[in-house]
């Protein structure tokens, strides 16, 4: 009769057990919540330990994050459409301002970083002229984006690494025309 009590005893002991440990790798940045309130943010790597079913633990990357947007229709300060494809490589500086500002949700800080980089692209591409778009001055517009939206996004606790333009399209009509004119000048 005894056994079985002491089986069971043992059982629950090793689940509070293994409950109450947690690991924190080096790719990662952990947060220590108790009853919802943040009780610790500033965890190093390793081993861990909270109070079972009173403290629970969110971790989140560390590591350099990619955000890939889609490419969207910007004026340059000539009234000219461009399409413009770029992607910002960011990381989670501040655990605690993050989760605060974003409820912990990567999503939520992808859509609000998506629209801060958006807003500094646009504005750079309207203030300058299609050659200075596509000219070697296009390394300048990046820093430019990378500082001005880092600033922007010192609020949700991320700090923008690097802003990139992948490709600046010309609309279909314009292409045209420059193919033509190729064309006509080599004949």
């Amino acid at each position: 009769m005894k056994r079985p009590i002491l089986m069971i005893l043992v059982v629950v002991l090793g689940v509070v057990g293994v409950s109450s440990v947690f690991i924190v790798t080096e790719t990662e940045y952990a947060i220590k919540f108790q009853l919802g309130r943040i009780v610790k943010a500033d965890y190093e790597p390793g081993t861990h330990f909270k109070l079972p079913f009173v403290n629970n633990v969110l971790k989140f990357e560390r590591r350099l994050l990619t955000l890939d947007t889609n490419p969207e229709q910007m004026l340059t300060s000539e009234q000219k459409f461009v399409a413009v494809d770029s992607f910002v490589k960011w990381r989670i500086v501040n655990v605690s301002r993050f989760y605060t500002s974003t409820q912990g949700n990567e999503r939520v800080a992808l859509s609000r970083l998506d629209s801060i980089v958006k807003d500094r692209i646009r504005n750079q591409i309207a203030s300058r002229t299609l050659a200075e778009v596509v000219s070697e001055q296009r390394v300048s517009t990046m820093q430019d984006i990378t500082r001005v939206a880092n600033e922007a996004a010192q609020g949700l606790g991320i700090e923008v690494v690097d802003v990139r333009i992948k490709a600046i399209e010309l609309p279909e009509d314009v292409r045209e025309s420059v193919f033509r004119r190729m064309a006509a000048d080599r004949q």
